[in-house]
């Protein structure tokens, strides 16, 4: 991979999130493979899990991680060509990006949407101006319309759930749902599209996205599943089950509701095949999610959040043996 900002730098879903697991056994069987390498991670949005996690993943190859709170430690960025820098903004992206290529061997960036202009979200005019102008590869730490390292997490985390239920190969489809959650405010659609672009690219499951009325997302990355307004239709012998909340896509950035009854509970489980419950984190218990179900034995939650290093590890490793090759 030359670069890695959602599905489709990906040539082979399935043989990345094996490599992934094959970390998970041997977290430092290429721990020579980054030596005397340097990654940056520039983060314009907090983080916890996306940080550490890709952190640790440079290190157990042997690369040296060097984090940078852009938002918080650096000057003020323009990222619109052609800009008179006259306002708030100090340093323009064409002149910091080639600088930081020249301090780094991988860029790795976390964006975030405004939820305000939509066309300017989902341009990602942010990441890709640091692609344009860095000259070497990129990360997408998440961006204003996906989060694909969470999303190759989220595969390999179903293909853990899956093997230790059945026997491969296996002789069925699994059912895998993403349902909308009630949350206090509104939250970017990155997640869900992201996971509904892999989901749908790696083919292997029947995908149904359930939300209320007026939630729909961008058709892009949800054609190919099946879209319902009926949570409990959707949960019906499902065998993964991925919550999460997303403001409005058409009229943008929007929270019509909190209706708590889309939060999951152990009840609406029971229609389930013994499903496995994901969460991306940070979750708002007992909103998006009761602890009836973030506590019980449905929850893979914790095994989700953990494997964010594996995935992590699996995408430097292949970005460093293409530019290294």
């Amino acid at each position: 991979m030359k670069q890695f900002i959602s599905v489709n730098d990906v040539p082979d879903i399935n043989r990345l999130a094996a490599k992934a697991l094959q970390y998970k056994q041997q977290p430092l069987a290429d721990k020579l493979l980054g030596s005397g390498k340097r990654i940056g991670l520039l983060f314009l949005n907090p983080s916890l899990r996306t940080r550490l996690s890709t952190q640790v993943a440079a290190a157990n190859l042997g690369m040296e991680a060097i984090v940078f709170n852009v938002d918080k430690e650096g000057w003020a960025l323009e990222f619109e060509e052609g800009a008179i820098m006259s306002g708030n903004t100090v340093e323009h992206i064409k002149d910091a990006a080639p600088i930081l290529g020249s301090y780094f061997d991988v860029l790795a960036i976390r964006t975030f949407p405004s939820l305000k202009n939509k066309e300017e979200d989902y341009s990602e005019m942010y990441i890709q101006q640091f692609i344009k102008y860095a000259g070497v590869p990129v990360i997408s730490l998440e961006s204003a319309t996906l989060h694909p390292l969470q999303s190759l997490t989220d595969i390999i985390t179903i293909k853990e759930r899956l093997d230790s239920l059945h026997p491969k190969p296996f002789t069925f489809k699994p059912k895998i749902v993403l349902t909308w959650a009630p949350h206090i405010k509104p939250l970017p659609q990155c997640v869900a599209n992201s996971f509904a672009q892999w989901i749908n690219k790696w083919g292997e499951a029947d995908f149904i996205i359930t939300h209320p009325v007026d939630y729909e997302l961008d058709e892009q990355f949800t054609r190919g599943a099946t879209i319902t307004h009926d949570q409990d239709e959707a949960l019906a012998n499902a065998d993964i089950v991925y919550v999460k909340n997303w403001s409005t896509f058409t009229d943008y950035g929007k929270l019509y509701e909190n209706d708590p009854a889309w939060m999951l509970t152990h009840h609406k489980l029971s229609t389930t095949n013994n499903a496995g419950v994901m969460h991306c984190l940070p979750v708002r218990r007992n909103v998006e999610l009761s602890d009836e179900v973030l506590d019980g034995k449905h929850s893979l939650v914790t095994q989700q959040a953990s494997n964010r290093v594996w995935a992590a590890q699996a995408v430097l490793s292949e970005i460093i043996a293409e530019k290294y090759k």
